[in-house]
């Protein structure tokens, strides 16, 4: 009996109150997760930009200005894209400098606004002392001189009171005019002064004024043009903060032309291109009756065949955002004049959606779909059932009760497992028919080594049995042996500097090691008859039944429902699944990724198990750390 180790049944807490409402159809509506509610106060700035000695520092001013929007900030997903723009926080930055270059040049000033739903939240502004001088144009350019700056605190004093204002590691989004200035001098001081950069979203009111703005309305799109254009009250004076509050007039300004454009989040701001086509306008009305809940869409052509397949947590919004301008995919933007219908398929959870997506797409093999259309095409690596067995690479997996490991990407990841495994093990490598009786010629392989030469009669059935043994062992269980084997011939060849050569081993390494696995994480889940797992979502308990590696039930267990009564419900209502052969008998190797990464998910409870899940302890999955090596270039590779 092989080592092994199990996952055992854990039942769900009985406790009365934590479950839902029966076995039925559940809601489409899925519990909401509480948001986190940050109150921005006006005054933030002004409390923050006192030094940690309690003394302000010189130069600050702060504007504390009264809020006028509590509203939570609401935390989107990128499946149901994201966040409305009028429940952003946007705090909006003009910096001056002494010159251009972050690094060589210094801040002088910093001015922030903070807005959100049109509302002024607060305003930053201070001088910076550059420790620097600055130059005569500089202070031509903006006024700013060296005795104004001569008492002001410096950056390190500035950074902290700022970027607490800011909350850019909050999910406040960062607008500036030609934001890559702004950003570069603040992530230069940052990296300066022992601050890490907290990667915001970034939005930058040039490029956008460019999209919105054509040529045929504005000559340029500089700060003081678009002010102009947009009847800002502040004009920009190349101070900091005037400079800000004009931009806060142009962003405003530029929003209220991207009703036309079909954007009203920030995911799909940030992915704005160019208009949407006056196809994608025209068959908007095509998400109407999308419901918002989660599932699978599937978008037909005139003909009702199906152009693409996709999932979402919010069906209605992914389906109406094919038709803004946030879609720049071309693929896509060719489909939309062939759509003339959207085929809705509520699911129950987010699982049940990949899966259906999946088999949706294997079956309709839809042609705007890039990937997973054709799961028959996958190969795997297979130790024949002969007298003298060989590594066979093949399309399908047949009840013979050969080992495999796979699938593999493609016949060239094939080639390598099967390599390291030659490279192991003496096996033969050619493709004779013969039998002990029926000798044939050995080939070269024999004579260097590499071979025994079963075809000559040099190894007897029962010598090679032991070889074969050993590779259906590697390939099912205990994979150390061709470990062993490849990381020394790693090894030497790099201690020779051979690196081109060692690199080849190593992909052939990690090909083996990633194959083998994935059957045998795919084999362990297949030999479960019966198998019920539960995860919370909220109050509830998402529930799937899996038999055979293949999903066959899903429901929520809503609050307030028996349990028991729950599970047998569930189970009696869900697919029969018979046995098969292979690791994926009876669902594809994805849809089986897939049920495998949610029962690993955090929180997932094993409620019934028909028998014991286990996986060998030498198994190929303890040499992880050895398929995650960079791969070296094709150019490399023989």
């Amino acid at each position: 009996m092989r080592n092994s180790r199990a996952n055992t049944a854990a039942p769900v807490p009985p406790s009365p109150g934590q479950y839902a409402e029966g076995p039925g159809h559940p809601s489409t509506e899925q519990a909401q997760r509480p948001s986190r509610i940050r109150a921005d106060a006006g005054n933030r700035g002004q409390q923050r930009s006192e030094t940690a000695a309690g003394h302000k520092p010189v130069g600050t001013r702060v504007y504390p200005v009264q809020v006028t929007d509590q509203r939570p900030h609401l935390q989107g997903t990128l499946d149901d894209l994201g966040t409305p723009l009028s429940h952003c926080t946007f705090v909006i930055v003009d910096l001056e400098t002494t010159g251009a270059r972050p690094g060589e040049a210094r801040i002088t000033e910093i001015g922030a606004v903070k807005v959100r739903g049109g509302d002024v939240l607060g305003e930053y502004s201070t001088l910076v002392d550059p420790q620097t001088s600055i130059p005569p144009f500089i202070t031509l350019l903006t006024g700013i001189t060296q005795a104004m700056v001569a008492t002001a605190p410096p950056i390190e004093a500035v950074l902290p009171s700022f970027l607490e204002f800011a909350a850019l590691d909050r999910g406040t989004v960062l607008v500036a005019h030609n934001a890559p200035f702004d950003v570069g001098f603040l992530k230069a001081a940052c990296a300066e002064h022992g601050y890490e950069w907290p990667a915001p979203p970034v939005v930058d009111t040039v490029v956008l004024a460019r999209r919105l703005v054509t040529r045929d309305e504005v000559a340029n799109h500089k700060l003081g043009t678009l002010a102009g254009f947009f009847g800002v009250p502040d004009q920009p004076t190349h101070r900091a903060l005037d400079d800000a509050r004009a931009t806060v007039g142009i962003l405003h300004g530029l929003f209220e032309r991207l009703g036309s454009f079909g954007v009203d989040t920030l995911e799909e701001l940030r992915r704005l291109r160019s208009a949407p086509t006056a196809v994608q306008r025209r068959k908007r009305h095509l998400a109407d009756d999308v419901p918002e809940s989660p599932g699978v869409y599937v978008f037909t052509d005139a003909k009702g065949d199906a152009l693409y397949v996709g999932k979402s947590s919010n069906m209605r919004k992914r389906v109406r955002s094919y038709f803004t301008a946030a879609e720049t995919r071309g693929r896509i933007r060719e489909m939309i004049p062939l759509v003339e219908g959207v085929t809705p398929i509520p699911c129950t959870i987010g699982l049940e959606a990949d899966v259906r997506e999946l088999r949706l797409i294997a079956e309709r093999k839809p042609p705007y779909n890039r990937r997973s259309r054709n799961p028959e095409r996958s190969v795997w690596l297979k130790l024949t059932r002969e007298i003298y067995p060989r590594l066979s690479i093949v399309r399908a997996v047949h009840g013979d009760g050969a080992p495999v490991v796979g699938p593999f990407r493609s016949s060239r990841e094939a080639e390598l497992a099967r390599e390291a495994l030659h490279h192991a093990l003496p096996l033969r490598q050619c493709t004779h028919r013969f039998s002990p009786g029926k000798p044939v010629s050995a080939c070269l392989l024999a004579e260097i080594g590499k071979c025994g030469a079963p075809c000559e009669g040099r190894e007897s059935p029962g010598e090679y049995a032991e070889h074969a043994g050993a590779a259906r062992e590697a390939m099912t269980g205990d994979a150390g042996r061709v470990v062993g084997a490849l990381t020394d011939r790693i090894s030497v060849l790099s201690a020779e500097l051979r690196f081109e050569e060692a690199a080849l081993y190593r992909d052939r390494l990690a090909a083996f090691l990633k194959a083998a696995a994935r059957a045998q994480r795919l084999s362990a889940l297949a030999e479960i008859p019966h198998l019920v797992a539960a995860r919370p979502e909220g109050p509830d308990w998402e529930m799937c039944v899996v038999r055979h590696g293949r999903l066959a039930g899903a429901g929520v267990l809503r609050q307030g429902t028996d349990p028991s009564a729950y599970l047998r419900a569930l189970a009696a209502a869900a697919e029969t699944v018979f046995p098969g052969p292979g690791p994926a008998p009876r669902a594809g190797a994805e849809e089986m990724e897939c049920v495998l990464r949610w029962l690993e998910s955090p929180g997932v409870r094993l409620v019934e198990l028909d028998r014991p899940w286990t996986c060998p302890i030498n198994g190929a999955e303890r040499y992880r750390g050895l398929t995650d090596w960079d791969r070296a270039p094709s150019s490399t590779r023989r």
